[in-house]
């Protein structure tokens, strides 16, 4: 099993670029299922969830290639002959419940195993089946797998009782196929949606109000192929933010959106960061005193769920003390205790941390217990004295390209070891 290896205590300086972004690419390599012909999908990510989607694809029949002169990956889901999802390609990734709207639209079938993925808390999937419910599908789950059906789906207006990001992904995708109109209200409005619907858009489709509560999404017969770009990953982007605020320093980030990150970047500058922005660059200089930033999360626009446990890092050595309440995930602050392992003082009550920032983490042998949590023990072995062990890294790698690679390029003393 591999680990990485961090001598902290070393700000970071320097440039690198930004990845495509995950959450975007995964439903959109999804919407590949939605057409016979080729999509071709650019700025991907090399990264473990990637290679799980393109091989649970691969295995209904969708054809996968490359070009080595080209950018991207080239789907074809013309001879898609096998709309199951098994057990054991989809209990590591609980983004694989996105082919169940596709396969309906597209076949009117689907099997799919129950997702597994991080132990952040419960993630049900009960919204994606009520909805398609809605539409005139037959659902049932028996021994741990959703077996559906639907002749032909249809245009309904669809409510949301909680907002859920891969529920209005689903839905959206199942839509772009359905006999009439379809209204998603309480919809999601992540950046990810807005990309998915660009790409859809792109691929024939109608769709209205992505970004907003509501969507309107006009059901064709039928979509064709494209050519689509993935966007910026807006969390690796406030990830390295993050370090650079915590370590102090001097980063430019290349092939990013600022503009998707304003909750982010406003807590940085609270945290005493400096920050410009251009269209497609961050550029971030941290030399004051690193101050405690309380923060809630909630979906976008608020603060991101996703770039809480960064947070939880840079705020155990800032001055004063710090509540960060977590509104999204039931069991979303696992690494608090892997942080008090190098020191940090933090107290829990409930979905609420509270932290006093102390002058420096120690480092120590620490293990990672889901992605985001990955990313909060790199920090917090970037800022510690001495050399921190991280275990269990291979959830940093399903969310988190290179990333050794270019905290390297940043200056950081950190290795990858078996």
């Amino acid at each position: 099993m591999q680990k990485l290896l961090i001598q902290g205590g070393r700000p970071l300086h320097g440039e690198i670029s930004i990845s495509g972004a995950k959450n975007a690419a995964l439903p959109i390599l999804c919407a590949a299922l939605l057409t016979d012909e080729s999509l071709q999908i650019g700025n991907i990510p090399v990264l473990r969830d990637i290679e799980t989607m393109l091989a649970l694809l691969n295995q209904m029949g969708v054809s996968v290639t490359s070009d080595h002169n080209a950018p991207g990956i080239t789907l074809s889901a013309k001879q898609l002959n096998n709309p199951i999802a098994p057990y054991e390609m989809v209990k590591t990734m609980r983004a694989s419940i996105l082919v169940l709207g596709p396969l309906l639209a597209r076949v009117g079938q689907a099997r799919i195993s129950l997702p597994g993925g991080c132990a952040i808390g419960l993630r049900p999937v009960d919204q994606h089946i009520k909805g398609l419910q809605a539409m005139g599908a037959e659902i049932s789950i028996n021994h741990g797998y959703i077996n559906a059906t639907a002749k032909k789906l249809q245009g309904t207006r669809i409510g949301f009782d909680i907002v859920t990001v891969t529920g209005t992904e689903n839905l959206m995708m199942a839509a772009v196929l359905a006999e009439g109109t379809t209204i998603l209200e309480n919809a999601a409005r992540e950046p990810e949606i807005i990309d998915l619907a660009n790409c859809l858009i792109t691929m024939g489709a109608k769709i209205q109000g992505a970004g907003t509560d509501v969507i309107t999404i006009e059901g064709q017969s039928s979509l064709h192929g494209a050519k689509y770009s993935v966007m910026p990953d807006r969390i690796e982007t406030g990830t390295f933010l993050t370090a650079c605020t915590a370590t102090g320093g001097e980063i430019r980030l290349n092939n990013t959106n600022p503009y998707l990150l304003g909750a982010v970047i406003d807590k940085l500058v609270e945290a005493g960061a400096q920050i410009n922005v251009s269209h497609n660059q961050i550029h971030l200089t941290m030399n004051l005193q690193l101050q405690s930033v309380s923060l809630r999360t909630a979906p976008y626009p608020a603060f991101p769920t996703d770039m809480q446990a960064q947070f939880m890092a840079l705020n155990c050595i800032g001055d004063g003390t710090a509540i960060i309440t977590e509104t999204i995930f039931e069991n979303r602050l696992m690494h608090v205790q892997e942080l008090k392992r190098m020191n940090a003082d933090i107290e829990v009550e409930g979905n609420t941390a509270i932290i006093r920032g102390i002058p420096h983490l120690d480092g120590a042998h620490v293990m990672a217990t889901d992605l985001r949590a990955s990313a909060s023990l790199v920090i917090a072995g970037l800022i510690a004295h001495g050399q921190t062990t991280i275990d269990r890294i291979y959830h940093l790698d399903r969310g988190y390209e290179n990333i050794e690679q270019k905290l390297s390029m940043l200056g950081a003393n950190i290795q990858r070891i078996n």
